[in-house]
């Protein structure tokens, strides 16, 4: 079986993770010849690309693939792909995000692919932008729909918006949640050592968020209430993983709102330092806008970490209200704020929900469910 697997670029990232495990382990499987076609990573976001390009001949790179709408280059990557797959002849594309998964589809229809498959690791469509965009891209995908044999959901939510936006029918779609390497979570320790080396003390209440510093990523609404919970938890700290383009104007309102010594950045980070990170929190919020089952909350669940999140997209599908976390309508700042105090002051109720979360979690997102699942629907629908 040859498949060959499209993605706009590998930064460090949820859907890029994604990709990134599913190709490894494809690789593994006998009789499978996998490929993943990719264009330029750039960006303050860090790359995945050393992860596949240990494997000879897995890595193929797409020079004109990139993320802005550029007609030339658009075209080129068009037509980058289609030869790509007329010398491969996979009998499997499989599509990833909104670019790669648009050119791709079409580049692997107009090659005569048999079957098409594209993931939807988060909407290109919702409430987060405007009519016209809205327009834009649900037209889109409405059209790369009609080239499209199955679609592959990380979570319900994005069958049921996709569905409602009349792109193809409900068979045509399966949940495969993004599964994860588990134990690194699962022996998460809370470090005095590491927490030493971050700035924090035993005493600390550390709230974390993992995301990139970029809009929709719901940072605005931590920065808002961040200065009433300094005042009623004066040992709250909030850890920032990740890095963007958002970093300087994010530490510049830190020290405008008087909660310099509240907020940590990490900057950039590697995954594999991603659990010992968890380890030293005690909750971790979740205020995206625009996620389709974000990673951060699993991840965080399978370390016993409650989690506090906005009910956008596929959150409440791990978020329990009351079970693994608390679950709020997006921009209700006030009950987030009630929710993370709770928390502080609750140390039985941590215990409990991150337990539940755990349990949840080793049930749902292991790497080698995720890779078993698309394997097999592989081979149901080339059957």
């Amino acid at each position: 079986m040859r498949v060959a697997h499209v993605i706009t670029r590998l930064i460090v990232g949820g859907a890029q993770e994604n990709t990134a495990s599913t190709v490894l382990g494809l690789h593994e499987k006998p009789g499978v010849n996998v490929r993943l076609y990719c264009g330029p990573t750039t960006g303050p976001e860090g790359s995945l690309e050393p992860l596949v390009q240990k494997v000879d001949g897995l890595f193929h790179r797409v020079p004109n693939l990139i993320r802005p709408v550029r007609p030339l280059s658009d075209w080129l990557a068009y037509r980058q792909l289609k030869c790509a797959f007329a010398s491969f002849r996979p009998d499997i594309v499989h599509t990833h995000s909104g670019k790669a998964g648009f050119i791709g589809r079409l580049a692997a229809k107009r090659a005569g692919v048999p079957k098409i498959i594209h993931s939807i690791h988060g909407p290109s469509f919702g409430p987060f932008q405007g009519w016209a965009s809205n327009a834009l891209f649900r037209g889109a995908e409405r059209f790369a729909g009609r080239m499209t044999d199955h679609f592959v959901t990380v979570a319900d939510a994005m069958r049921d918006q996709y569905l409602a936006a009349g792109i193809s029918q409900a068979d045509d779609y399966t949940r495969i949640p993004s599964g994860f390497d588990l134990q690194p979570f699962l022996d998460a320790k809370n470090s005095s050592t590491k927490r030493a080396s971050l700035g924090l003390s035993p005493g600390d209440f550390v709230v974390g968020k993992i995301a990139r510093l970029f809009e929709l990523k719901g940072h605005d609404d931590l920065f808002a209430i961040a200065p009433r919970l300094a005042k009623r938890i004066p040992n709250i700290r909030f850890l920032l993983v990740g890095d963007g383009v958002f970093r300087g104007r994010f530490e510049r309102l830190a020290k405008e709102i008087g909660c310099g010594q509240n907020f940590i950045f990490t900057g950039l980070v590697p995954p594999s330092e991603i659990p010992s990170l968890v380890g030293v929190m005690d909750a971790l919020v979740h205020l995206s806008r625009r996620e389709g089952l974000p990673r951060a909350l699993p991840q965080a669940m399978a370390a016993a970490k409650p989690v506090v999140a906005f009910d956008c997209d596929g959150a409440g599908e791990v978020c329990l209200d009351g079970k693994t976390g608390h679950l709020i309508e997006p921009g209700d700042l006030p009950k987030l704020e009630e929710r993370l105090a709770k928390l502080a002051n609750d140390a039985p109720l941590r215990t409990a929900l991150g337990q539940a979360g755990r349990k949840l979690v080793e049930e749902e997102f292991t790497v080698e469910q995720l890779v078993e699942r698309q394997y097999e629907l592989y081979k149901r629908l080339v059957a």
